[in-house]
């Protein structure tokens, strides 16, 4: 059962003036393409294909709002990496996350998906660094942890947690085995209440 019964899809926006109204409180989801976004997203919710997944990387490009329950959303934003897409929808993409995070005042936190087999990216380096900008606090969530040995996850969760030190808070992850599932859903619980660190 899921903990967001009326939890649902409200619109995409390719621009700001397309952004829901600035009222609430909401969560920012980002992460590279084959982060493995939407399937941290649907185990979190606990709804099968709530934000899609798919065999080609890089399919959310635009701002995505889901209403968790009233007055409290979830934002899927913009990956890319493997995402095939052209410099000019870079350099937009760039824009709208921008102003995404410049301009939302209802925005109280950022979940980021990183693939734990390939560490911390310069996109994730950009996302963090929109999030500092506005003083957001940031949960890392390390996936695909089931890819790899235990003693290999574990040195990768000590890398990434030395990297990123006190800026952002970091854990183990796995949409397969759902490892990660209640601290994730805490984290996300704590931030729209507004009560994350």
């Amino acid at each position: 059962m899921s903990q967001y019964p009326d939890a649902r899809f409200i619109k995409s926006a390719n621009a700001r003036e397309q952004f829901v109204p600035d009222e609430g409180a909401e969560v920012a989801v980002a992460g590279r393409s084959n982060a493995g976004k939407s399937s941290a997203i649907n185990v979190i919710v606990n709804r099968r294909q709530f934000a899609r997944t798919s065999k080609t990387p890089g399919r959310t490009q635009l701002v995505n709002f889901f209403t968790l329950r009233e007055g409290q959303r979830l934002v899927d934003l913009p990956g890319y990496g493997f995402a095939r897409v052209s410099d000019r929808m870079r350099e937009h993409w760039g824009v709208l996350l921008s102003d995404y995070f410049q301009t939302r005042r209802s925005l109280r936190g950022l979940l980021l998906v990183v693939d734990i087999r390939r560490r911390l990216q310069d996109y994730d380096r950009q996302m963090m660094a929109f999030a500092e900008e506005v003083d957001l606090p940031v949960h890392i969530l390390l996936t695909k942890t089931d890819k790899l040995k235990r003693g290999q996850a574990a040195t990768a969760l000590l890398e990434v947690q030395k990297e990123v030190g006190p800026r952002a808070s970091v854990q183990p992850f796995s949409a397969l085995s759902r490892t990660g599932e209640d601290e994730a859903r805490a984290i996300l619980e704590r931030m729209l209440s507004g009560t994350a660190a």
